[in-house]
């Protein structure tokens, strides 16, 4: 994507020197130097290729007469930002995402597509790389580093350690993803040990996830040379982990938001900013559209005390630090990549102009580069391996009256605990009972081809539906199904065999909001308006039935998410995750 240095250091020092021209001139800038802690007023800068020769404040000799000059009059310029860790098989597709990040100043994603590879394994890592490449912004992927999440529940496909390495030698694939299954490592798991080897040999960076681990279990875990984690949520996980030598990734995105709880007290602590970053870990189509990305951060970042020019460091030139891409990427200096950001002011950090390697691609808050669509295979959208549903399909039998039925008690849309509760049975079948919150909710293997299923019941959930179904799950993407009524779990289910993928909502046999999820039945290949349209009422037609939570969509995708407590549901059964054992629907 991007020319290397090494073959271009003739054409960058000759622009430099005045004896070749430059192809692009930025005049008259505020220049936001991330090497030096200043705003330094009327800097030029020299362009030629996509990679800047020259910064100073004459480059009248590097201009000729084919180079454009633009004078930006005042304005600030500053490094691209960049996301070091999201998720961006998700939603829509990469390309779609693009625009909108470029929109936001972000000029480089730093990408773990785990759920790809989960449905669709090594084949559909391949495919989903095509589609970040060639795209107006730099799309850096990993090899995901956390699955299966726990070998004896899981339904994932992986990587064998083969296709690790070979992964590895693609320019793009930067090392190993979050390794988000801790024990893993804790307790020196042969797998993940050699994985873990592997990448330190190829000089590979290995992302980390330590969400509930500290002193000697982190001590181990960092050792084992994972230098980052993006889930501190709090200063005081902050400061231990950067004690220990790591680097840490802010968390401002859909799932948290941590800025709040750690800013103000990095600050008054007076702790060294040069290993900290922001990240999203992800962002729904509202959310981006709503607060923005990376600029998003830097924004409430500034409104808690920190400078401006080191929200816009922890934005840039920190996160190609940790990734050891310093060199290319991460700040306006001669040799330097030319992604290079234009704002009018430092205070609402929307570019006006947005260059990419030396080409404008954003200027006035529309995109300006033609995004080509890409082809997709056919086979990878049609993942939904699951036959027709009858209401039959979800009946629970027992031969009592009355049972006690243990349930998913939902305390949020992502933490549960086990529950109990008093069931009729009639014929033989236990229902669900819509006046105690009472719901019926079922885990189906669609990516395999088998019948495994487990099917029981969850509390608490609270709206007035009558099913709520979704293929895209967190690492196992069975498909979820929650209903009042058997007959509309039907309904649902087989609209998302309709659709090969999506979130569907249905009340007395009626579709009530419908998000199509084609690409391996987690990513869209709609259009970024229409999946944002059909996200909002996927959430506002649960919201609205008097859900308890005002984030229905999480509940279906972190219900078989074995990495949190307490109980979880995936097609091989109901999972106490701490107990590491299966519970039965009905006692």
């Amino acid at each position: 994507m991007n020319s290397s240095l090494a073959n271009l250091i003739i054409s960058l020092n000759s622009v430099a020197m005045g004896d070749k021209k430059a192809d692009l001139i930025l005049k008259n800038c505020n220049l936001l130097s991330v090497y030096t802690k200043e705003i330094i007023p009327k800097i030029q800068i020299a362009i030629i290729d996509d990679r800047i020769a020259y910064v100073g404040t004459d480059a009248a000799h590097t201009i000729g007469p084919k180079t454009t000059v633009i004078d930006v009059n005042g304005k600030y310029v500053s490094p691209g930002f960049a996301d070091p860790h999201l998720h961006i098989d998700q939603f829509v597709l990469p390309s779609e995402f693009a625009k909108k990040a470029l929109l936001c100043g972000v000029t480089s994603l730093f990408s773990d597509p785990i759920d790809i590879v989960s449905v669709t394994g090594y084949k559909g890592f391949q495919e989903f790389l095509k589609l970040g490449e060639d795209l107006p912004i730099r799309i850096f992927q990993v090899v995901p580093g956390g699955l299966p999440v726990d070998a004896k529940f899981s339904n994932s496909k992986t990587f064998s350690l083969s296709q690790e390495k070979t992964a590895i030698k693609h320019p793009h694939i930067l090392g190993l993803g979050e390794v988000f299954s801790w024990t893993k490592v804790t307790l020196r798991e042969p797998k993940t040990m050699k994985s873990l080897s592997t990448m330190l040999e190829c000089d590979c960076i290995i992302n980390g996830h330590t969400a509930g681990i500290s002193e000697k279990k982190l001590n181990a875990y960092v050792s084992s040379g994972i230098l980052s984690c993006h889930e501190p949520i709090n200063f005081d996980q902050v400061l231990e982990r950067l004690r220990l030598g790591m680097w840490v990734m802010i968390r401002e995105g859909s799932i948290r938001r941590d800025l709040k709880e750690i800013i103000p007290r990095v600050l008054s602590h007076g702790t060294y900013l040069n290993r900290l970053m922001f990240c999203s870990d992800g962002l729904n189509p509202l959310d981006i559209t709503k607060f923005g990305h990376i600029d998003h951060c830097i924004r409430e970042s500034i409104k808690l005390g920190l400078k401006p020019i080191d929200a816009i460091t922890m934005a840039s030139k920190n996160n190609f630090d940790y990734y050891n891409m310093g060199k290319d990427l991460g700040g306006i200096a001669p040799g330097k990549l030319a992604d290079i950001l234009v704002f009018n002011d430092l205070k609402s950090f929307k570019p006006n102009k947005v260059f990419v390697g030396g080409k404008l691609v954003v200027s006035n808050g529309s995109i300006v580069t033609y995004i080509k669509k890409k082809i997709i295979s056919p086979w990878i959208k049609k993942t939904v391996k699951l036959k027709k549903f009858a209401k039959n399909d979800f009946l629970i039998k027992s031969k009592k009256k009355d049972v006690l039925a243990n349930t998913i008690f939902m305390q949020t849309e992502i933490i549960t605990k086990i529950g109990s509760a008093e069931l009729h049975s009639k014929n033989g079948h236990v229902s669900a009972s819509f006046d105690s919150d009472i719901w019926k909710v079922a885990a189906f293997d669609r990516t395999h081809g088998t019948n495994r299923h487990a099917i029981g019941f969850l509390e608490n959930f609270g709206a007035d539906i009558g099913a709520f179904a979704s293929t895209w799950s967190f690492h196992e993407n069975d498909m979820i199904v929650i209903g009042s009524n058997d007959s509309d779990m039907a309904i649902a289910s087989n609209h998302i065999i309709k659709n090969q993928g999506g979130l569907v909502v249905v009340k007395s046999g009626k579709i009530l909001a419908s998000l199509p999820l084609q690409f391996a039945g987690i990513v869209s290949t709609d259009s970024f308006e229409k999946v944002s349209s059909n996200f909002q009422n996927i959430n506002n037609s649960i919201v609205d039935s008097g859900c308890k939570f005002a984030r229905p969509h999480l509940i279906p995708l972190f219900l078989p998410f074995l990495a949190l407590p307490s109980v979880r549901i995936l097609s091989g059964g109901i999972v106490d995750v701490k107990k590491r054992n299966y519970i039965q629907p009905i006692n």
